[in-house]
């Protein structure tokens, strides 16, 4: 549900810049089938879970920035509303854990519950703002780039699929300090 709540939060926000093509096309909702990527969200996260870690997209919302009336700044707000939905949502079941400890009505069960969804969260958001094409904090970094510096978007673009392999595997494992501090800081829990 998380990955759908970033893709319906990337569509509401093209919506309310002028964009409709979400709209049209049925994925403004929180329904999970309308989201689902039969690769992405079926064959990818079963075989990387074999192969012991999960890895897995939904199918993107369809956005057309010629539509949005902030010709400047839509493509970065956009983009950045996704991995913001889920810092939100980390927020908020981070806060949800040390309400239950502060007030003494939790579970074992809710605590896990809650901490896996803001682990989920954090995860999701760090990683989709790598400025990494198609991640989102690609589209971030190419709206903030000056015109004369174009070139990298242009190598970014070119060696994404190789560039996000080796983030994947070489790379991602350094930000895991990273998102334990986070993960202790809005839960109180050690990871």
């Amino acid at each position: 549900m998380s990955v759908v709540v970033h893709e319906v939060s990337h569509g509401y926000a093209a919506s309310l810049l002028g964009d409709q093509t979400a709209r049209y096309a049925g994925r403004l909702t929180l329904n999970p089938i309308k989201h689902l990527d039969p690769i992405g969200s079926i064959v990818v996260p079963i075989i990387t879970s074999l192969a012991g870690f999960t890895f897995g997209w939904a199918k993107p919302v369809p956005v057309n920035p010629y539509n949005f009336r902030n010709q400047r700044h839509g493509e970065l707000i956009v983009s950045a509303v996704g991995p913001l939905s889920n810092i939100a949502l980390a927020i908020i079941f981070g806060l949800l854990i040390r309400a239950s400890f502060a007030y003494g009505f939790f579970s074992p069960s809710f605590i896990t519950i809650a901490a896996t969804i803001v682990l989920i969260n954090l995860v999701l958001a760090i990683f989709n703002l790598m400025p990494i094409p198609p991640l989102d904090g690609s589209k971030v970094l190419f709206s903030l780039l000056p015109i004369h510096l174009q070139h990298i978007r242009e190598f970014l673009e070119r060696y994404s699929f190789a560039l996000v392999l080796i983030f994947i595997f070489f790379v991602w494992r350094l930000l895991f300090p990273v998102i334990a501090l986070l993960f202790g800081l809005l839960t109180g829990l050690s990871m």
